[in-house]
């Protein structure tokens, strides 16, 4: 009990609750149940990056060589992305949506939209960006 004081609680705390939170309303409100949270982040980071490759997604998400190539194949053999190669290094491969993986990436952010606009209702648009602007600091220290 923090005796509803929320300056005595821990950021880990309030995070673990927005992930939780966040996990199961997007559970709740995505049709495919095919693919896992991460895996879709992996997709909606292809459509964000100017230009993915299969190494930059490696750095981002932290994960094996092995894993995102899997992933990757994974995308490839439902039609969300294709790979081609990069121009200006024949070894590597550069990362691109298809129409189809655009249409997934519109179902994910059109259900993010909702969950932020229901965890946020209580805020005004001030505060919600004060709040953005704080984690957005968090965020670029940490990198």
């Amino acid at each position: 009990n923090y005796n509803n004081n929320p300056e005595t609680i821990s950021l880990y705390h309030y995070i673990g609750e927005m992930i939780s939170n966040y996990g199961c309303y997007f559970n709740t409100n995505l049709k495919d149940k095919n693919m896992t949270l991460k895996e879709l982040s992996v997709l909606l980071r292809i459509r964000f990056d100017d230009i993915s490759s299969q190494q930059d997604l490696v750095e981002v998400f932290k994960e094996s060589d092995a894993y995102i190539a899997k992933l990757l194949r994974k995308f490839e053999d439902i039609d969300y992305i294709l790979r081609m190669e990069d121009p200006d290094n024949r070894r590597k491969k550069i990362v691109k949506l298809t129409e189809k993986g655009i249409e997934k990436t519109n179902e994910l952010i059109s259900i993010i939209d909702s969950w932020e606009k229901d965890i946020t209702s209580d805020l005004t648009d001030e505060e919600v960006i004060t709040l953005k602007k704080i984690l957005f600091k968090i965020i670029i220290m940490e990198d």
